[in-house]
């Protein structure tokens, strides 16, 4: 393994399911995934023939898991790779969340995740399943009732924080809520002595002009694929 691998963000999904969200942790030392309900990421110790035969032990036939990497993988002949696209890794470099605003944001949970689960999927903000709100805070904002506005802490690891599910209904986009709770999310990261982070695809140029003015800034990109396993 090179220097660039053994860095967490260079692994941030490894980091997470070996620190401090192992909890969520299905697999081995050769290859680990989060239970299907609470996310949909897997990584690899390394990118091996033995790893990705231990990745398809964890796999039902037809399942299918996403990854981050370096450059396009090759997978053994029982797993297809779909390369998605490529993601740029961005890095709160700056403060810029003095004087966050938390009128009107609230803390989600259990009770709001049916709401959650279709905010997201009516916005696409990325992977969110019924159980991802436990991986972290969640905050949104409400309008006469209504769950507008989401984001909240995905991915875990010593000194990091990942921001993620930053979404807004179309009907009420334009009004800088996606800011507002970035603002949030990041002041009380930071408040922990942490690091916040985010994962934004490279062609989503209105998302990341919003986080640059919060202060992020590009780290370095991944390959973003779906594993699938199609052999049975």
């Amino acid at each position: 393994m090179n220097d660039r691998a053994s860095v967490p963000l260079d692994r941030p999904i490894w980091a997470a399911l070996t620190s401090r969200q192992a909890a969520f942790c299905l697999g081995d030392s050769l290859a680990r995934r989060f239970q299907a309900d609470v996310a949909p990421f897997a990584a690899l110790a390394s990118e091996t023939p033995v790893a990705y035969q231990a990745l398809q032990a964890q796999l039902g036939f037809g399942d299918q898991v996403a990854l981050l990497s370096d450059a396009t993988l090759t997978p053994i002949a029982s797993l297809e790779a779909e390369q998605v696209g490529v993601i740029h890794q961005m890095i709160a470099a700056r403060d810029r969340t003095s004087g966050a605003d938390t009128r009107d944001v609230i803390r989600l949970g259990v009770a709001d995740v049916n709401e959650m689960l279709d905010l997201a999927q009516r916005t696409k903000p990325g992977p969110f399943a019924k159980r991802t709100h436990e991986m972290g805070m969640y905050i949104g904002i409400r309008d006469q009732g209504r769950l507008v506005a989401m984001a909240g802490e995905r991915m875990h690891f010593d000194g990091h924080v990942e921001i993620s599910a930053v979404c807004v209904d179309p009907a009420w986009r334009g009004r800088g809520l996606a800011a507002k709770l970035v603002r949030v999310l990041t002041h009380d990261i930071r408040q922990r002595s942490e690091t916040p982070f985010l994962h934004v695809l490279c062609h989503n140029q209105t998302a990341i002009n919003v986080y640059e003015q919060l202060g992020f800034e590009l780290r370095r990109t991944f390959v973003f694929s779906l594993i699938r396993h199609v052999a049975p």
